[in-house]
């Protein structure tokens, strides 16, 4: 079924393959990559045995082979390569964030909606078969939301000698860790619940406000050792890690704790749901267990098991029970509900397309922007 499509991926770094493999897994044709420098391009099609390496995004633009454009690249170009993809007539499937500012986002949805194209953001989270479980009981018990509680920590960037692009505030954007990791909790939380953020209260906090980065350009998570002599100073302003309290439309509250710098947490996301029923669990470094509270009951071990989870989670379930999907997985999964959307063409709707759209991404950068205020001003801030 998606053998009609075929796809191309910008960006060589450390998401641009995961797009790769969830594509092809998925029976996606991956015609070819692109990256900074032809060179790269070429080590990638290697490294991936694909067929192309684009000289650059342009000359990728310009093939007419290409139905879809991935978007792995670093936050400062979505805005305009997503511009470039959608005036080049390809759906585009982007990482997040979906722009720098929620200005630029706000003109994307526009120009997306403005043509009969399937725009997504890779929020792929929201595809671990327990998290869309969590979606379908709480639709169905259509009870009382009391509070949401959780937190994304990391360690990968604990030392003031790990760097990376991300730390850089006109690369990445002026937060980092909520903007990085943090929009996947927020995604996550408002996909599963249908909560809406009216107001956050945030402290954010630079722990190395001095990093030494290598005289040369690493890829994330990379865990190579490096000489003093191979380093150099460089000033530090976006966040390591970030307190936020949030009011929900409705009367909900939330607590997130989001980190980047928080020892032998590899990618850890994990939040709580309480409700007038029950209490939702989930621990991303377990993501095939979902932990149910009752007060009246004994409390529920759920276990990823495609005979269990015959709804909505069931489509995106492909191995039996006891057989652990994972990261790579969500990734899949993701593309799936996203290239359903693409061969639906009009007939595909909010019911059964369930990856994040543009409207998703701006609504992420709007709360960026109020978080960033709320700790500039240190008070609450209503959106």
């Amino acid at each position: 079924m998606y053998s009609s499509i075929t796809a191309g991926v910008a960006g060589t770094g450390f998401i641009g393959p995961v797009h790769v493999e969830g594509l092809r897994r998925l029976g996606v044709r991956v015609k070819g990559i692109s990256s900074a420098t032809l060179a790269l391009a070429e080590e990638a099609c290697q490294q991936l045995n694909l067929a192309h390496a684009y000289a650059n995004f342009e000359e990728m633009l310009e093939d007419d082979e290409l139905n879809v454009i991935h978007l792995a690249v670093p936050n400062v170009l979505h805005y305009p390569m997503v511009k470039q993809v959608l005036a080049a007539g390809k759906h585009v499937m982007c990482e997040k964030p979906l722009a720098m500012t929620s200005e630029q986002g706000k003109e994307l949805v526009k120009l997306a909606a403005a043509t009969n194209l399937k725009a997504g953001v890779n929020y792929n989270l929201r595809f671990y078969p327990m998290n869309l479980e969590v979606k379908e009981r709480l639709a169905k018990e259509g009870t009382r939301i009391f509070s949401v509680v959780g937190g994304y920590q990391q360690d990968w960037l604990l030392y003031d000698t790990d760097y990376n692009w991300r730390v850089l505030a006109d690369q990445g954007g002026a937060l980092r860790a909520v903007s990085d990791i943090g929009t996947h909790w927020l995604d996550l939380v408002h996909f599963t619940t249908g909560l809406e953020v009216e107001a956050v209260l945030a402290d954010l906090t630079t722990v190395h406000t001095t990093r030494r980065r290598p005289k040369g350009e690493v890829s994330s998570f990379n865990n190579e050792k490096l000489r003093d002599e191979d380093l150099e100073s460089i000033p530090v302003t976006t966040d390591d890690c970030a307190s936020i309290l949030l009011k929900f439309k409705g009367g909900a509250r939330g607590q997130l704790f989001v980190t980047q710098v928080s020892a032998g947490h590899k990618n850890r996301l994990t939040y709580d749901i309480a409700t007038q029923n029950a209490a939702y669990e989930f621990n991303s470094e377990r993501p095939n267990e979902l932990l149910i509270g009752r007060r009246d009951a004994p409390s529920e071990f759920l276990q990823k098991d495609p005979a269990l989870l015959t709804g909505l989670a069931g489509p995106y379930v492909n191995y039996p029970g006891g057989h652990n999907e994972g990261f790579p997985d969500t990734f899949k999964q993701c593309f799936r509900s996203f290239y359903n959307a693409i061969l639906a063409g009009d007939a595909a709707t909010d019911e059964n397309t369930h990856y994040a759209s543009f409207e998703d991404g701006y609504r992420e950068l709007v709360i960026c922007d109020a978080i960033l205020k709320s700790h500039a001003e240190q008070g609450w801030v209503y959106l």
